[in-house]
Formats: C-alpha cells, structure tokens, sequence
C-alpha cells in the first residue's frame, strides 16, 4: 500500500527510512516572556494586547500548506482567555500540550503551587479538546530531576523541558546518561519520557541549536549544517519556537535592559523567511508532533 506524501507517492518502508524533525511552538504572548517579568508583571497581563492569535493562525497556515503536524505547547492563561484557538489547533491536526498556567519559572514555585500550575492547565486544555493532553514543557527549560517526578505525578505521559545549554542560567539540568534513549528521547521513569531540545554537541559542549533567539542569531546556513549533523547522529531533531517570533509590529518594551532588547527583538523580521529556508532544506523529513514520535519509538 502506498500512502501520498508532500505529493510523492512513498511506500511504508520508505516512510520509516526517513529522518523526523518535531516542530514544537511555545504559545505565549510578547508580554509573558521571562526577560520582561520586571517591567510587566503578571497583574498587568490582561491590560496588554492580545497578539497571539493572529500569530498562531498564521503558522497554523504556513504549516497547512507544507502538511507539517506540530506540538503546540499552550499556556493555560492565554487557553482560558481564547479557547477557539486551542480548539482550532487540535482542529488542524496538531497536538496540544501544556506550557504550565502562567508561565512561573519550576524552580521559583514551591511543589504545591507547581502541582496546581501541573494540574489547572493540563485540566483547561483537555476541556477544550475533549482529549487527553499528554506533553509538558517548563517555562524557561526550567527543569530538574525533582520537577520531573511533579510531572510524572501529574498525570502527563512526556515532558519537552531540558535543554543541555549549560550558560543560560534559568535552564535546568536532569540526568539522562543511563536512561533508555532511543532517537532523541529517553525513558526517565516507568510513568514518563523525556523529549529534550536538540542542540549540538562539541566535546563536552553542547552549542544551543534547537531554535528560539538562537534559530534568529546564527546565520541560517551555519544552522543547517547543525541541523544536518544532528540529524545524522540521531536520525531526528526537535526545533522549538515562540509566537511573538515572527511578530515584528509587536510593541517595544522600552524599559527593559538594552540586553534582554536585544534578545527579545533581534531578527523579527527574518524569522518567517528562515523557517520557510528550514522548511524547505529539510522537505525529505517528516514533521511529526512529539507524541507521534513517542507513539513509534517506544510504542505508547
């Protein structure tokens, strides 16, 4: 049996063959992000303009065109606030998954308040969908081996939360050089799976470059070639990306830090045009959603 894809007729063998890049879009707005938390607190949220909308729709477009399935990591305050949105990424294909409620650092909440954050969002987000939300992935990659444990007790299935990069201070660090790894991800309990961020590693180093403002920084052909290298070793590749990113008439926060300005608005403007240049140099994969992979590598 043959099954079309990208408009090529590829058998089933074939399909297996092929390198998978997951696709993974944080869903927050140009207001939540960490860099800003002193200048916009949480109590001013609801006084600032709603932009994420007419973002997402955008790349629920641009994916649509280019049939990629993506995972779509929601915060349950923007799901409470635009539920139609929710709705209409599930509606497309794509997987919804938990960005916590309110985009709070783990290692700046207590275990409580984290199960709560855990089990609210997951809970706004599966009455959306009407369908069990698997993944989670931690404001500011801020995990650790205790946070993973509230995961798993939770009642999410994975989580997307570690990445190696060593100099961000708010990334967290957990352990996985004994897990069952297969591709990309590992098996961190008997409850849950760990899909970490694909970054390059040199040595004993690992270069960030699974995507954000380090997808907008390097030049795209110096990405590729990172891209095609880790490609190569782990025949996948997860890539991650926020909204607000391709959103270049989103207000400046003129407060901030000409550091955290710089890290928030650089390269805006060539966002899209690099992600259609990654798009297009890796056509020959699949782009599938982070439970899908899960789903054929460990058979969930």
């Amino acid at each position: 049996m043959l099954q079309v894809c990208k408009n090529r007729l590829v058998s089933p063998g074939r399909q297996a063959e092929r390198m998978v890049i997951s696709i993974t879009i944080d869903v927050e707005d140009w207001f939540q992000v960490e860099n800003f938390k002193t200048y916009i607190p949480f109590g001013d949220w609801a006084n600032k303009e709603l932009r994420v909308e007419k973002n997402i729709r955008f790349l629920l477009d641009f994916f649509d065109k280019y049939e990629i399935e993506a995972t779509f990591f929601v915060l349950g305050w923007i799901a409470e606030r635009i539920p139609r949105l929710v709705q209409e990424i599930h509606s497309c294909g794509h997987e919804v998954a938990s960005h916590g409620y309110n985009h709070v650092m783990c290692s700046k909440q207590t275990t409580e308040y984290l199960k709560k954050d855990l089990t609210d969002s997951k809970k706004i987000l599966e009455d959306i969908v009407c369908q069990q939300v698997y993944g989670y992935r931690a404001p500011s990659f801020s995990i650790d081996d205790d946070t993973l444990g509230v995961v798993a007790e939770c009642g999410y299935a994975y989580d997307s939360s570690f990445n190696s990069f060593r100099l961000n201070k708010r990334y967290g660090h957990i352990e996985l050089t004994h897990n069952d790894k297969r591709g990309v991800a590992c098996q961190v309990s008997n409850k849950l799976y760990e899909f970490p961020i694909s970054n390059l590693r040199m040595g004993n180093c690992s270069l960030p470059w699974g995507g954000g403002g380090y997808f907008r920084l390097i030049p795209f052909s110096l990405f590729k070639m990172g891209v095609q290298y880790i490609l190569k070793r782990e025949k996948a590749y997860l890539f991650y990306l926020h909204p607000w990113e391709i959103d270049c008439g989103q207000p400046i926060v003129k407060e901030a830090s000409r550091v955290f300005r710089f890290r928030h608005y650089f390269n805006l403007n060539r966002t899209l045009s690099k992600l259609l240049l990654f798009i297009e140099a890796f056509k020959d994969c699949r782009f599938i959603t982070c439970y899908q992979y899960l789903a054929e590598y460990y058979h969930l």
